[in-house]
């Protein structure tokens, strides 16, 4: 297949592009590597990409919808994973425009490339981050998601409803991965991981939230990697059995799906930090600290709707995960390069 990826300097679209071009399809990568964290990291990931004869690169603004036209009219993708966005919960609370600008006029411009290209099928990057104030575990597809509490989740539960707004009018196939937790090699550097083993090898104290009393559904990026081509390879077909009556918000008459990716196995965060200190061989030094703003005590993923239509399961556990991390971190991310 030819493959258009969004984002693909970025964690995870590193990861889903190098899985795609192994599997033997031609991969078209677009980001704008901003600025949001350390231009050189993305950098880094993109070289690791650029030697392949089946990858090609354009650094496109997802807001300039004329380069985007020009895009698929390079790439001629049968099929598209968008995993462009401007991340973070907190940082949205600051800067919310940011979100707007990337999230949702971004996704529109995307949106409307598909319909027009004629695309087979378009998954997208949700979020965990749309369950927002629900307290019922673990949070699964069928919940309603109306409370969101940052304007990062906002946006995200916007994607969906614009997803099926698509699906329903132009018979866009779609289909959205709530990402749960999201860690491993070539992470992000504001995500927990770097900043907690960074701290810990300077023997600098880590800040901890909601004094540890908190979990997450942490998920290790293969694992993410491995559900997105198995999503991406079964598109939805309108659900001819669909109850308007007691509709299912992750699925539709129009050929649109919803499903959560993610460990369904939460950890505690102190017994997280306690698997990386083993790994790391140092303990670490705690600042226990309030519950942040927009932040969330607990998730937790129920994956079984993404395993019966795909056959997909997450396969690794943390004590795995976390060891890969942190062979990965010593080797490039504790040099001068990570910023």
């Amino acid at each position: 297949m030819r493959v258009l990826v969004s984002g693909a300097a970025g964690f995870i679209g590193m990861h889903v592009c190098s899985a795609l071009l192994a599997r033997g399809d031609e991969v078209l990568g677009l980001d704008n590597l901003n600025a949001y964290y350390d231009v050189g990291l993305k950098q880094a990931r993109l070289n690791r990409l650029l030697g392949a004869p089946q990858f090609r690169f354009l650094r496109t603004e997802l807001t300039d919808s004329s380069a985007l036209a020009d895009a698929f009219a390079t790439g001629r993708p049968d099929m598209v994973v968008h995993l462009a966005a401007q991340a973070g919960v907190r940082y949205s609370i600051e800067n919310p425009r940011a979100y707007l600008d990337a999230n949702v006029i971004g996704f529109l411009n995307m949106l409307e490339r598909c319909r027009d290209g004629k695309v087979r099928h378009l998954v997208y990057a949700s979020s965990s981050s749309v369950y927002g104030g629900n307290v019922k575990q673990p949070f699964a597809e069928t919940d309603a998601v109306d409370h969101p509490i940052s304007m990062y989740a906002a946006t995200k539960k916007m994607n969906e409803l614009m997803a099926h707004t698509f699906s329903h009018l132009h018979g866009l196939a779609t289909t959205g991965l709530r990402f749960f937790t999201v860690y491993g090699p070539w992470g992000r550097p504001d995500m927990a991981p770097i900043l907690f083993a960074r701290a810990i090898l300077a023997g600098e104290p880590i800040r901890v939230f909601n004094h540890g009393q908190m979990s997450r559904d942490f998920t290790y990026v293969d694992d993410i990697v491995d559900g997105v081509l198995s999503a991406l390879d079964h598109p939805p077909a309108p659900d001819e059995a669909f109850d308007r009556l007691h509709g299912d918000p992750s699925r539709s008459w129009a050929p649109y799906r919803v499903f959560n990716i993610g460990n369904h196995a939460p950890v505690e965060l102190l017994e997280f930090i306690s698997v990386l200190e083993r790994a790391l061989g140092v303990p670490a030094k705690k600042e226990l600290l309030p519950m942040q703003a927009g932040d969330v005590a607990q998730t937790y993923a129920a994956v079984d709707a993404l395993g019966a239509w795909t056959g997909w399961q997450p396969k690794t556990t943390l004590e795995t995960g976390i060891e890969r991390f942190v062979s990965w971190y010593r080797d490039y991310a504790a040099g001068p390069r990570l910023s």
